[in-house]
């Protein structure tokens, strides 16, 4: 865990820039607060979301978790001015974290059901929330997108975190292509897994919630807990990804895919 049970006991009571927490009886709701940025994540948006996450993890009376945001756009991914070393000055005033925050690790270790309320689009590390939710609510004009290969990158992380939940050979080809996903392709795959009309997204989340909270807490903790010590996730695979996503963003490729995407052209690539 990013954060140990001590850090994260004023965690209502603490200042957040990037997303809101609010906890009603055994509900907690994190939502993502960056709409002018598509909710993309730089790295305090990402402490804010483990600091978040792990006050979930212990405290018993949070049974559920729901994750949102607000705006057009669910999760643009990471913040590609953060990647290049840009720092934003935020209000945060949650801790440092005591280790490094690896979004597809975290997911596996909090052990409480958690749903991803998706009013928008999704791109790129945006999938982490998709792949690491026990349910995903989505609406019919969500598009779900992969264009790192258009910006000189590769989707390490993520593809790992997706290949948990869908067929090697679809996974590697949405990668390699880069294409957007149409929300129903994505039922059908099984990356979302209840696909409703807008007007009945709430109610829908609403009834699930409901659901999982007349069943045993315990039972489903202790459950996905044994489902987490059985996947083939761990923090050495995550911290190897990532390192082949800094090299990545290190090539000639990348520093021209990135240009291109922020002038609105075509790259051209070197193969360097």
């Amino acid at each position: 865990m990013n954060y140990s049970y001590l850090q994260t006991q004023d965690a209502l009571t603490q200042t957040y820039h990037y997303v809101a927490l609010t906890q009603h009886n055994n509900l907690l709701t994190l939502t993502l607060i960056r709409p002018t940025k598509k909710n993309a994540m730089c790295p305090q948006m990402m402490n804010e979301i483990a600091y978040a996450l792990c006050y979930a993890h212990y405290t018993s009376e949070i049974w559920v978790i729901i994750i949102q945001a607000e705006g057009d756009v669910f999760c643009a991914g990471a913040d590609l001015k953060a990647m290049a070393g840009e720092v934003e000055p935020h209000l945060s005033s949650i801790p440092s974290p005591t280790n490094e925050v690896l979004l597809g690790l975290l997911f596996s270790t909090i052990h409480k059901p958690m749903i991803a309320k998706v009013q928008g689009s999704v791109m790129a590390g945006g999938f982490f929330f998709l792949a690491g939710c026990h349910y995903v609510i989505a609406h019919h004009g969500v598009v779900l997108g992969l264009p790192e290969v258009k910006r000189g990158l590769f989707p390490f992380q993520v593809m790992s975190a997706l290949l948990q939940i869908l067929p090697q050979r679809k996974v590697l080809d949405w990668c390699m292509q880069g294409y957007s996903l149409p929300a129903t392709l994505a039922l059908e795959w099984g990356l979302i897994t209840h696909l409703v009309p807008i007007n009945e997204l709430d109610a829908t989340v609403d009834m699930l919630v409901q659901t999982l909270l007349s069943n045993s807490p315990s039972a489903i903790r202790l459950g996905l807990q044994a489902f987490g010590r059985i996947s083939t996730n761990s923090e050495e695979n995550q911290l190897y990804l990532k390192k082949m996503l800094q090299n990545t963003i290190q090539t000639d490729d990348a520093k021209e895919g990135i240009e291109a995407f922020k002038n609105k052209r075509t790259p051209t690539w070197t193969g360097r």
